[in-house]
C-alpha cells in the first residue's frame, strides 16, 4: 500500500497538504494538483504522489463543477480543448505507468517554472491564437493532457492559452476545471489497466479526499475575503521553492 511508505509524521503532512491545496483551489478556483503534487513528490516519487492525489484530485474537481456555474456554455465554446487534452493525457498516464518516474521530478520543477514565468511576465501567443484559434486550442490541449498525464500539473500550460486569450475568472475556471477532470479520466483509465489504481488505494485515500473538499469549501467562502494578489504573491513564492527543491532531488537522488 502506498501510504506503508510514510510514518505517522509523513500521514500528518500528507493531511496538511491535501487542506492547503484545497483551500488554494477554493480560493483561486483552480491550484489543487498544482499545489498537492509537487510538495507531496518531495516526500515520494511522482507517480506515488499522483497515485496518492487521484481521488482526492477528482474530488475537488467534481466539487468544483457542482458548485460553479457556467460549465455548459465554456465547454460548448471550448470543447476541442477538452477533447485533445483528454487523449493527450492518456498518452502521458501510459508514460507515467510504464516508465522510471524519477526524471518526472524535473518535468514537474519545470511546469511549474513555466507557470510562473507566465503569469509573471505575462507573454503569451495572442497573434497566433488569434489567426489560428481551434488550432490552438488544439496544441494547447495536446501540450496540457500530456502534462497532466505525466505530472498531474496540466494548469501550467493551460494558464498560457487562457491568458492570452483575457478571459474573465468565470469563463475561465470552470473549462480549466473540465480540462482537469478529463485529465483526470484518462489517468484513471490508464492507470487502473496498469493495475496500479486498487479498491484498496480508493479506500484509504477517501479521508484525503474529504478533507480536500472540506478545505475547498472553506477557500470557496474566503475567496471573497482575502485579497486574491497577496493569496497569489504567497502562492508563487511557495512554488518557486517547491521548484528549486524538486530540481535539487532530481540532482541529487534524495527524498526530504
Amino acid at each position: 500500500m502506498l501510504l506503508e511508505q510514510l510514518d505517522l509524521t509523513g500521514l500528518i503532512a500528507l493531511a496538511a497538504v491535501m487542506a492547503f491545496s484545497g483551500l488554494v483551489h477554493g480560493t483561486l478556483g483552480l491550484g489543487f494538483p498544482l499545489v498537492s503534487t509537487p510538495l507531496i513528490a518531495l516526500m515520494v516519487d511522482v507517480r506515488t504522489a499522483i497515485l496518492l492525489t487521484l481521488l482526492p484530485t477528482v474530488a475537488v474537481n467534481v466539487a468544483s463543477i457542482v458548485g460553479g456555474k457556467g460549465y455548459s456554455d465554456s465547454l460548448k465554446r471550448f470543447w476541442p480543448l477538452a477533447v485533445s487534452a483528454l487523449l493527450s493525457a492518456m498518452l502521458g498516464a501510459w508514460l507515467l505507468a510504464w516508465v522510471d518516474p524519477h526524471p518526472f521530478k524535473l518535468i514537474l520543477a519545470l511546469l511549474i517554472l513555466l507557470f510562473l514565468w507566465a503569469t509573471y511576465t505575462q507573454r503569451v501567443p495572442t497573434a497566433f491564437m488569434a489567426s489560428f484559434p481551434v488550432t490552438a486550442m488544439l496544441v494547447f490541449g495536446v501540450a496540457s493532457g500530456f502534462a497532466a498525464g505525466t505530472t498531474n500539473v496540466m494548469v501550467a500550460v493551460l494558464i498560457i492559452y487562457f491568458l492570452a486569450l483575457d478571459l474573465p475568472r468565470p469563463t475561465m475556471v470552470p473549462i480549466m476545471n473540465t480540462c482537469f477532470g478529463a485529465g483526470k479520466i484518462a489517468q484513471i483509465i490508464v492507470l487502473s489497466v496498469a493495475g496500479l489504481v486498487s479498491w484498496s488505494l480508493i479506500i484509504h485515500t477517501l479521508p484525503l479526499a474529504v478533507i480536500a473538499v472540506g478545505a475547498l469549501m472553506v477557500g470557496q467562502r474566503l475567496s471573497q475575503r482575502i485579497p486574491v494578489a497577496t493569496y497569489k504573491r504567497v502562492l508563487h513564492a511557495l512554488l518557486a521553492m517547491m521548484a528549486a527543491l524538486l530540481i535539487y532531488q532530481f540532482a541529487t537522488g534524495l527524498t526530504f
